[in-house]
């Protein structure tokens, strides 16, 4: 068996999760790792989402183009993998992109979707003993211990695609919590039907093989993925949804979520639980009016805007509301992690 991992030296690995792609995930990690390193901390931001969404948007163009296209050392997540895909060695120490002080990225990259066969052929090899197949699988979760401890991070955030895919499954083996961000919509909850039961089956899975591990020197993954809660995100208001039908979805949402996602049986799930009552609802974030598209010209999150941004006017108190409403998410989700922010 692998050797024990001391739990003090490794930060909370914290996935944002949702099969069902454009319900502003990469937006919500973006704006919590900006806003975990106001509160004082040191963050990592890891995209492991082939699209590379949270990369372009802690990044300009120019210098997206230098990293994929003008350098070869091990400034991509994909890069990292390449020795151990090509099988002449490990993962590679990862080049980080320093964002902020206490901000760090490590870089997504659009050919990380060529991993995706190794790592579904691997999967079977961990119940047969493979040393090389349990590197694959944890391949993700070990480039992120080298990561955090390279950064010192106090936490890692890590931000997916929206697929049940071989490349999110081994992703989420390395995260410890999960956070589940939804839309008020049919299509989130019909999401929420697989993505419950495939965590469970997953977790399950990993368990069995973890037990497998031929290497005693290969530190694997636990696999918790716990899920800690839900966000659910409201970033426009669609004229074309009548507010009956808006009411009706993100009144089921909590029935579901604890059904599905935490396996609860119907006793357990207290009647007529609503989102503002349910305690593993973290946030609800309403329309920011248009400050998301500034802040993307910009560059920055919504509660760094300033006139010379155009935040002006209206706007102004939109930006502190913004503030207040991370601020105030940052610190549930750590409360639920037990990570302490500094005073």
């Amino acid at each position: 068996m692998s050797p024990a991992i001391n739990p003090s030296t490794v930060p909370p690995m914290v996935a944002f999760f949702n099969n069902k792609g454009g319900v502003g995930k990469t937006s919500l990690v973006y704006h919590l790792s900006w806003m975990y390193r106001d509160l004082g901390l040191r963050v990592l931001a890891a995209d492991f989402d082939p699209q590379a969404n949270l990369t372009s948007a802690f990044l300009d163009e120019d210098r997206l183009e230098e990293i994929w296209l003008h350098a070869e050392q091990p400034n991509t997540v994909f890069r990292c993998f390449q020795p151990l895909i090509r099988g002449i060695g490990d993962i590679a120490a990862p080049r980080l992109e320093t964002i902020d002080e206490g901000l760090a990225l490590l870089n997504g990259d659009l050919q990380l979707s060529s991993f995706e066969d190794d790592l579904s052929d691997e999967w079977p090899g961990c119940l047969d003993r493979k040393e090389r197949s349990f590197r694959v699988i944890s391949a993700f979760w070990r480039l992120l211990q080298q990561a955090a401890s390279a950064h010192r991070a106090d936490i890692v955030l890590i931000d997916l695609g929206p697929n049940l895919g071989a490349i999110n499954r081994s992703a989420l083996i390395a995260a410890d919590h999960v956070v589940v961000p939804l839309s008020p919509d049919l299509y989130s909850l019909q999401g929420l039907k697989n993505l419950g039961p495939t965590l469970l089956r997953w977790r399950e899975e990993w368990k069995e093989r973890i037990a497998r591990n031929p290497a005693a020197d290969l530190r694997l993954p636990q696999g918790q993925m716990q899920p800690i809660g839900y966000i659910v995100l409201q970033h426009a208001v669609r004229l074309d949804r009548p507010v009956k039908a808006f009411q009706r979805w993100i009144a089921k949402i909590p029935d579901t979520y604890h059904g599905e996602v935490l396996a609860e049986s119907t006793a357990e799930i207290k009647q007529s639980l609503s989102v503002a009552d349910d305690p593993v609802c973290l946030a609800l974030l309403k329309n920011y009016q248009s400050l998301m598209p500034m802040a993307q010209e910009a560059h920055k999150p919504m509660f760094h805007l300033k006139p010379a941004d155009g935040a002006i006017g209206s706007h102004v108190s939109a930006v502190q509301r913004a503030q207040q409403d991370f601020q105030h998410l940052a610190r549930k989700i750590a409360e639920s992690i037990q990570l302490s922010i500094p005073t």
